[in-house]
């Protein structure tokens, strides 16, 4: 009984084949291998959280733009309703910066080929802001795996050695370089399927305000060459119904 309780009371031994264990047999190639990961793994995460609230204000300005913009009497009224440094309002601003300077050219260019062209060029920044960090995440989710597949390699040859310093293939001898290998092999993993995720995750999301930052530019354009006579349908007042003519009074 005595017994029993003791070796109950007694502490486990530790265990010979855990992270912290491979990495120490693996040495310099192993930490390397491992910071590397790691900095791409918490690097992709940040891109995540940051793009994800940067395309949530884009999204969140594009629902106000529909509400609010288009029953301005002019543009400069329904820019200055729109949220300072905005995506919006930077295709708003740069489109009445374009119609001021059509007039001050030399060399006769037409306002529609000329406002055109600078919306599209104000609407090209917007989508490369939102498309900034997506190549890093392309990266971590290509090469990961590779990286993490180095440290693989480098562990099999460790097994490799000493199997043949020993002279055979003792279980004790090859489990904590075989461990290592695989170790780095679920870290590769591990770093590239969220980074591929979250790539085509924000790609999507980029699509999608990419065609409402096109959808309001085409609309401005028409406004801007039509001088303010073409808006969008959603803008249009909503029309009161006609009164009913009062019923004529019966004869006695």
């Amino acid at each position: 009984m005595l017994m029993s309780i003791a070796a109950a009371a007694a502490p486990k031994a530790a265990n010979p084949y855990g992270l912290m264990e491979a990495l120490e047999q693996g040495g310099v190639i192993a930490w390397t291998v491992f910071l590397i990961l790691c900095v791409m793994s918490v690097g992709t995460f940040y891109i995540l959280f940051t793009k994800l609230i940067e395309q949530q204000k884009v999204i969140s300005q594009g629902r106000k733009v529909r509400a609010t913009f288009w029953r301005a009497a002019s543009l400069k009224e329904g820019a200055a309703k729109l949220e300072k440094n905005s995506a919006y309002k930077q295709i708003v601003d740069d489109g009445i910066k374009a119609q001021e300077e059509h007039t001050k050219l030399t060399d006769p260019v037409e306002a529609h080929d000329w406002l055109h062209g600078s919306l599209a060029r104000s609407e090209a920044q917007i989508n490369s802001s939102l498309g900034g960090g997506l190549a890093f995440l392309a990266t971590v989710g290509a090469t990961s795996p590779f990286i993490g597949l180095f440290g693989t390699v480098i562990g099999i040859y460790r097994a490799l050695i000493k199997i043949g310093a020993a002279g055979q293939a003792s279980i004790d001898a090859v489990a904590g370089p075989v461990g290592e290998a695989l170790i780095m092999t679920a870290l590769g993993l591990a770093v590239a399927v969220p980074a591929v995720l979250a790539y085509n995750f924000l790609q999507r999301r980029n699509k999608s305000i990419a065609e409402q930052l096109n959808s309001f530019t085409v609309d401005l354009l028409a406004y801007l060459v039509s001088n303010g006579a073409v808006r969008p349908s959603l803008a249009a007042a909503p029309v009161a119904p006609a009164a009913k003519p009062a019923a004529a009074p019966t004869k006695a």
